[in-house]
């Protein structure tokens, strides 16, 4: 296990659509091991989530994981640790809502993009096992963000470049409203 550099804009492997992984691989040493310092790296970095072209690795392998208190995302509700191996997202209706973000691989940049209110989620967890789950609000934005990784898609691809600030500036003019927007989001539907 260990933390790894994330790739930054401009690498080409962020612009990849990963491979899926097939039954025989995932149980494997190397994949088992990409999982553990995909964890460690978003716990070292503090993200959201972190998907494994974000270190190099053009595999459709993906965390999320929102810890109480984390430090780049206070606003965010809490997510358990969850690996999806091939996943696989389904709107669930035509709501979006407006959501501000920024990325490991797009540092000291945030802009605000669409992102859909509630999706379905499908994926193998590390043990090979199938899940289904909904997703609502801003958990469910963030795993739209990290299975658009997956896709080769970059937040900056979505995003309106009008409302692109640094984290300096998103904190000096943007995050009191944003913060107060997300809170009611979290109060109404939920994470």
């Amino acid at each position: 296990m260990s933390v790894r550099e994330v790739v930054q804009i401009g690498d080409p492997v962020l612009r990849e659509a990963s491979r899926e992984l097939q039954p025989d691989e995932i149980g494997s040493p190397e994949t088992q091991g990409l999982i553990d310092d995909l964890i460690d790296t978003r716990r070292a970095t503090h993200g959201a989530g972190i998907a494994a072209n974000q270190v190099g690795e053009a595999v459709r392998v993906a965390i999320v994981e929102v810890e109480e208190g984390n430090p780049r995302y206070p606003y965010k509700p809490p997510v358990p640790l969850t690996v999806m191996i091939n996943p696989v997202l389904e709107p669930l209706g035509d709501e979006t809502v407006e959501i501000n973000e920024g990325c490991l691989s797009v540092p000291d940049l945030r802009g605000s993009l669409e992102r859909h209110l509630a999706v379905r989620v499908r994926y193998l967890d590390r043990g090979g096992v199938e899940h289904e789950e909904v997703r609502r609000g801003l958990t469910a934005g963030t795993f739209q963000h990290e299975v658009d990784h997956l896709n080769g898609t970059l937040f900056v691809d979505r995003a309106d470049p009008r409302t692109f600030a640094t984290w300096e500036q998103f904190d000096r003019h943007q995050r009191e409203q944003f913060v107060r927007r997300a809170t009611r989001l979290v109060d109404e539907v939920g994470s």
